[in-house]
């Protein structure tokens, strides 16, 4: 009922059963309504005092069972909790580590278990940019980006406070490291995924020896390059890298094409002077068993020999020279040298396996036996 209502059938008394003070509607004296709360509760712990005390223990059963209704209430909705699958729940008893709960519905004993749940399969991440030196002394702007999660949920609850502030400085660190210990051109263009590598090994490094119970998933460089007040200088070295491979490469390119052509033209050079040699020794041993046969030959029938090899080398040394035949009336045939015009030319005599000498003798032994006759005279 409302507090300016009276209560039904009774009009003379107060919303705690006592008699009004007189007609005055205002409200009670304090002193007196912690006077009477007083009194109620002694009731409720140890019995009521004056002629009220029937009344007061009434009331006081109420207000008991009202209060043992509400605690119990309030236990029974602290006493279950529910974990999340992708969590897992650390239970504190009385503020010590007690147990580690499984995704489901849970119990905890209230007002001595506390449960901090921890996201364990969650990928988090976070992204940075750093100035830092090289190790050959160059300025390069890096950034990168950290994927991670909390592994272990009982070290990511209790053994480092704010994790993923300590998990940003590590990453600093470990960035410095490998920047550091690398060269300028290694961190901005070649070598940055192994780079990504070792700061990654690093930084697990770090988290375990903190305890933190983090896992670093995965790590990327997602740009290095200088500072934009240096960036034209360093394009201008840039290029100046790119000109020296490229050049590189170009005699590479040479090298490999002109070693096997010189290699070929070699053997080749090799294999024509071993056909030349084995060419000459051929045509000796042939000359001297040619020469062998004509002496064995020659031994037999000397004069005969003699006289074939001599035709021999007439018949060769008409058919290297002009020659013309000149039927006379008698029938015989008179063979005409013009030896004289051969003398003029110089070509056809140079052309020719014999010299001058062999031609002068040739003329006066045919001269000698009547074979020719001088043509000054024509």
């Amino acid at each position: 009922m409302a507090w300016n209502e009276p209560p039904s059938g009774n009009n003379d008394k107060d919303p705690w059963g006592n008699p009004k003070r007189g007609n005055n509607d205002g409200p009670p004296d304090l002193d007196e309504v912690f006077k009477k709360l007083n009194n109620l509760l002694g009731g409720l712990f140890g019995g009521g005092k004056g002629g009220n005390s029937g009344n007061s223990g009434s009331s006081g059963g109420v207000i008991t069972a009202l209060i043992l209704l509400v605690i119990v209430a309030y236990l029974g909705f602290n006493s279950f909790y529910t974990v999340d699958e992708k969590e897992r729940g650390v239970v504190l008893r009385m503020g010590k580590f007690s147990s580690i709960a499984d995704p489901g519905l849970r119990f905890k004993i209230p007002l001595l278990d506390s449960v901090e749940k921890v996201e364990v399969t969650t990928i988090r991440e976070f992204s940075d940019k750093s100035t830092m030196l090289t190790k050959d002394q160059n300025i390069v702007e890096v950034s990168f980006n950290v994927q991670w999660q909390a592994a272990d949920a009982r070290a990511y609850a209790l053994n480092v406070e704010n994790p993923s502030r300590v998990l940003e400085h590590a990453s600093e660190s470990a960035l410095r490291h490998v920047v550091g210990s690398s060269l300028m051109r290694q961190v901005t263009t070649s070598n940055r995924a192994q780079l990504a590598v070792e700061m990654k090994d690093r930084l697990q490094s770090l988290m375990d020896d903190y305890g933190t119970g983090v896992l670093v998933s995965q790590i990327n460089f997602a740009d290095a390059r200088p500072p934009q007040a240096v960036q034209a200088a360093y394009d201008d070295v840039i290029k100046a890298e790119a000109d020296e491979q490229r050049f590189q490469n170009e005699a590479e390119s040479y090298r490999n094409q002109i070693i096997p052509e010189a290699r070929g033209l070699a053997q080749r050079q090799i294999e024509e002077a071993n056909a030349y040699k084995a060419e000459l020794i051929a045509k000796a041993q042939g000359d001297a068993e040619r020469f062998n046969r004509l002496y064995a030959e020659y031994r037999k029938a000397p004069e005969v020999t003699r006289q074939r090899l001599y035709l021999e080398t007439i018949s060769e040394i008409y058919a290297k020279s002009n020659k013309v035949l000149i039927d006379v009336k008698n029938g015989n045939n008179l063979m005409y040298l013009p030896l004289d015009q051969l003398k003029q030319q110089g070509g056809s005599i140079s052309d020719s396996s014999i010299s001058q000498k062999d031609i002068d003798d040739i003329i006066d032994e045919f001269k000698r036996r009547g074979i020719i006759r001088s043509t000054s005279g024509n």
